[in-house]
C-alpha cells in the first residue's frame, strides 16, 4: 500500500541551483529503504519513504543529497518550444515544422518529405502541434496495444493518453492501459515496448520471472536496447513540450 504524503501547497521544498522544486513523498508500506529521485522533466524530487522512516528524516535525506540532485538536474535539457522554421521529434526522426498564417489550421503531414504543414495563430503554434501529437500517439499506441494484447491472448483493453511526469506507462485491474503521450516523439520499436510492458502487466501484475518471459515473448524487437534508450535519452522528449 502507496500512502501519498505531500502534493499540496506548502509541501517541502529543495533549493537546486537555485531553483525552489517541491519535495513529494509517498510512504510505501513495502519499501525497505529511502529513495530518491527526479521528476523526468525537472519539476519535482520524488523521495519515497518506508513506513517506519520518521518524515523529517526523509526530508532531511533529501537535503543531504542536493549535491546529487543538482547534477541530475543539469543532465536534463533544456526548454527548446517548438517554432516557425524549426523542427520537433516524430516516431524517432526530426520533422520539419511548415507555418505560414495562410496555411489551414488543421495539420497535414508529409511522411515522405518528414514535414507537417499547418496555419492558424503563430503563438499557439506550440499547442496545435502537441495536439497533433497526442492523436498520433493514441492512433500508433491504439495499434501497438491491439498487436501485443493478440500476442498474448488477452482481451483488449481500453487505451488512454498520459501526461505524467514520472512513467512511461501503466495499466489499472479495471483493464486500462495509459501511455505517455511523449513517446510519440521516440523512435517505434521504444513507444512499442513500452505498450508490450503494459500488456505482459494485465497478465501478470508484477515483474516476476513470470512477467519477463511473457514480455520476451510478446514483443518483437530488443527489450534491452528499447530500455537502454529511454534511460538515455528519455529526458529530452520533455524538452520541447515540457
Amino acid at each position: 500500500m502507496i500512502e501519498w504524503l505531500q502534493g499540496a501547497p506548502g509541501d517541502p521544498e529543495i533549493v537546486l541551483a537555485g531553483r525552489p522544486l517541491p519535495i513529494l513523498l509517498k510512504r510505501n508500506a513495502r519499501a525497505r529503504r529511502l529513495t530518491l529521485r527526479l521528476a523526468r522533466d525537472g519539476s519535482a524530487v520524488h523521495l519515497t519513504v518506508p513506513r517506519w522512516a520518521p518524515t523529517r528524516e526523509a526530508i532531511a535525506f533529501a537535503h543531504a543529497k542536493a549535491e546529487w540532485l543538482a547534477g541530475q538536474l543539469e543532465k536534463i535539457p533544456q526548454r527548446d518550444p517548438p517554432q516557425t522554421g524549426g523542427t520537433f521529434r516524430y516516431c524517432g526522426e526530426d520533422w520539419r515544422i511548415d507555418w505560414h498564417a495562410a496555411h489551414p489550421r488543421t495539420p497535414r503531414a508529409d511522411a515522405d518529405a518528414g514535414t507537417l504543414t499547418l496555419g492558424g495563430p503563430q503563438d499557439r503554434l506550440p499547442v496545435r502541434l502537441q495536439r497533433w501529437l497526442e492523436s498520433e500517439a493514441l492512433r500508433l499506441c491504439a495499434a501497438d496495444l491491439a498487436f501485443y494484447a493478440g500476442r498474448a491472448g488477452v482481451p483488449l483493453p481500453e487505451i488512454r493518453l498520459s501526461r505524467a511526469k514520472s512513467r512511461w506507462g501503466s495499466c489499472s485491474g479495471k483493464q486500462v492501459v495509459r501511455i505517455n503521450w511523449r513517446l510519440v516523439q521516440a523512435p517505434a520499436h521504444v513507444r512499442r515496448s513500452v505498450v508490450a510492458h503494459e500488456v505482459a502487466h494485465l497478465v501478470h501484475f508484477n515483474h516476476s520471472p513470470a512477467f519477463h518471459e511473457l514480455l520476451g515473448q510478446i514483443y518483437d524487437a530488443d527489450i534491452a536496447a528499447a530500455d537502454r534508450w529511454l534511460k538515455a535519452h528519455g529526458r529530452s522528449l520533455y524538452a520541447q513540450f515540457g
